[in-house]
This record gives C-alpha cells, structure tokens and sequence, in this order.
C-alpha cells in the first residue's frame, strides 16, 4: 500500500476525491437553486425568506469551497465546470420557482439528497482513516439535518 503525503492510502483517496467531486457538484447545483430562489421568491413571505435563502447560499458557497480544498488536500483536481456539475447531479434542478412551498421543498429535497452523498463519503472517509474529510462531513451533516427539520417545521412536516 502506497501512502500520500498526509499518510493516507493513495488508492482509496483517488476513489474519496472522486466522491468528495460528486459532492462538490451537487453542492454547486444546491448553491445556484438557492441563488435563483433567493432572486425569485415573491408572495407574502418574501420578506421571511429572502434573507434565509441568501444565508443558505452563503453557507452553501463556503461549504463549495471547502469541498474543493479537501480535493486539493487529498491530492486531486476539484471538478470547476458547469458541464461536469450537471452531469454529477443528483440534487434536483429547480428552475423559475417563486412560489413559497415550492421552494423551500426544493431545499428540503436538496438536502437530503447531500446528505445521502455526505454519509457515503463519511463511510468511505472512516474505512480510510481520513479525520480531515470525517469532520468535515460530521459537520455538514449536523448543520443539514438542523435545516431540515427547520425547513420541514416551516412546511408544517415533521421529520
């Protein structure tokens, strides 16, 4: 077994950037359906919303960008084009919502989606001894399953 430079399996950290790439392009979808709800939302509750939307892609933005440090850090090219975002992705494509229900569905949606993909990688992660990419995922997960049940008690859902 060959060892990289931050003494992690070599073979196995290819295989995790590859996920960790995934990740970072379903989170580059999730981040533009926060951009185009945040600019749409109209209704009665936009005062409500518009805020939080953008609070969720600024968070969102930074989450890209540690995503693609952690590639970096492992030793791999983060994905960086539209093209290959859209063909990683899993998280629904939400286009032209406005409407209030709709768009915090989207997010509830999206995220469980990420969360799926974050617990894979978390698995993947432990096998290999990755704290770095463990507590990141921890992390994530934490502070996505808080969102949802915010967004799901918005809706009137439990979790």
């Amino acid at each position: 077994m060959t060892k990289n430079s931050i003494g992690l399996d070599t073979k196995k950290t290819k295989e995790l950037a590859k996920d960790l790439n995934d990740l970072l392009a379903n989170f580059q979808i999730y981040y533009q359906n926060l951009r185009g709800i945040h600019w749409n939302i109209q209704g009665k509750r936009f005062f409500e919303l518009h805020p939080k939307f953008e609070e969720l892609y600024n968070d969102a933005n930074l989450k890209v960008d540690e995503i693609a440090e952690r590639v970096l850090t492992l030793g791999e090219t983060p994905l960086h084009t539209f093209d290959d975002y859209t063909k990683a992705a899993k998280v629904p494509i939400g286009k032209n919502i406005s409407e209030d229900e709709k768009a915090v569905r989207l997010i509830v949606d999206s995220i469980t989606e990420l969360l799926s993909i974050e617990r894979n990688i978390l698995d993947r992660s432990d096998e290999l001894n990755d704290e770095g990419t463990n507590s990141m995922m921890s992390d994530f997960i934490s502070q996505q399953e808080k969102t949802i049940w915010m967004m799901k008690a918005w809706l009137g859902e439990r979790v």
